[in-house]
């Protein structure tokens, strides 16, 4: 029969054991949001095939040490919109924001932000940094310079 510290030891131990499952799987989850993409000829290029089905796509751009958030979607009226995951007013919190349907929702105050009204009149506050990129055929294409220029944030 075992003793007392016995049981004791091996209930910390599945304790230790779940918690560090618990931890692991939260972090490989926190990194399944993103994709990790890298500049060519001084742009990061994205196939517009991927955002067809109108779901935000996530994306860190490496700068040094620091890694770059946005996000690419394509809105209802069939334009790409791109945009940094972080906002003037929230960032600091680094949670950034998930899509709800037509709206991207800052995941720290909980505010909404139609898909067809991000772009460049939509800034300051919590809407998402406006990030510029030119569309060419099937190609997102966004400058490093532009994608550095949202590097504050991160």
């Amino acid at each position: 029969m075992a003793s007392g510290r016995t049981k004791q030891i091996v209930v910390a131990g599945i304790v230790m054991a779940a918690l560090l499952v618990g931890a692991v799987a939260g972090f490989a989850f926190s990194l399944g949001k993103y994709e990790k993409v890298k500049a060519n000829g001084g742009v990061v290029s994205l196939p517009v095939s991927k955002l067809s089905d109108g779901k935000a796509r996530f994306y860190k751009f490496q700068d040094g040490g620091k890694e770059i958030a946005f996000f690419a979607i394509k809105a209802a009226d069939g334009s790409v919109k791109t945009a940094f995951d972080a906002c003037d007013a929230c960032y600091r919190d680094k949670k950034g924001y998930e899509q709800q349907g037509d709206k991207m929702n800052c995941k720290n105050c909980n505010q909404k932000f139609a898909v067809n009204r991000l772009g460049p009149n939509a800034t300051g506050g919590c809407n998402p940094g406006y990030l510029p990129h030119q569309l060419s055929g099937s190609t997102v294409t966004i400058s490093i310079n532009d994608l550095k220029g949202g590097a504050r944030y991160f």
